[in-house]
């Protein structure tokens, strides 16, 4: 009986260490651990990851490769590659402090190149409205945020969230 509890708390010691970085992070995506920043390319970046569904070309010579797990995934990755070729930095950017920072006024372009692609785009043709959402998580819970555009002017009226209905 001893034997067979040892084996099992091995077992799940195991599987729980496979989940974490070599810092002992909990991996958010499979094969984020394989990139270390300063260090890694683009290709590497491409090899682990696959081909980017966005480049965007920064102004001052960087490139950022956007990866949305969507549309029913929770997560957009954006790797950040510096002028020299390699990994400055990596982030998961449907967050609630992302989320926090779109503004009334803001242009579709400039929501695009914070968040990533919506999952849907729909739009109300009576309340004059172009609503994009993502689905996310928020303390474990999935649940979607909206940006509400002026479909005449193409800005930011307001934002909207709402939790994931249940299954």
């Amino acid at each position: 009986m001893i034997r067979i509890f040892r084996y099992f708390l091995l077992l799940a010691t195991s599987l729980l260490a496979l989940g974490c970085d070599r810092q002992g992070r909990l991996i958010e995506e499979f094969g984020l651990d394989r990139l270390e920043k300063g260090i890694s390319t683009e290709g590497d970046v491409r090899v682990v990851m696959g081909e980017p569904d966005t480049v965007w070309e920064e102004k001052d010579g960087t490139r950022t490769l956007e990866y949305p797990k969507g549309p029913e995934g929770a997560r957009t990755w954006f790797f950040h590659i510096g002028r020299d070729g390699k990994l400055q930095d990596y982030r998961q950017v449907l967050t609630d402090e992302n989320f926090a920072r779109i503004h009334e006024g803001m242009s579709k372009d400039e929501v695009r190149h914070m968040l990533g692609r919506p999952r849907t785009i729909m739009q109300f043709k009576l309340k004059n409205e172009e609503v994009w959402d993502w689905r996310y998580l928020s303390n474990h819970e999935t649940r979607f945020f909206n940006v509400h555009f002026d479909m005449t002017t193409g800005k930011v009226v307001r934002t909207t969230s709402a939790d994931a209905m249940p299954s």
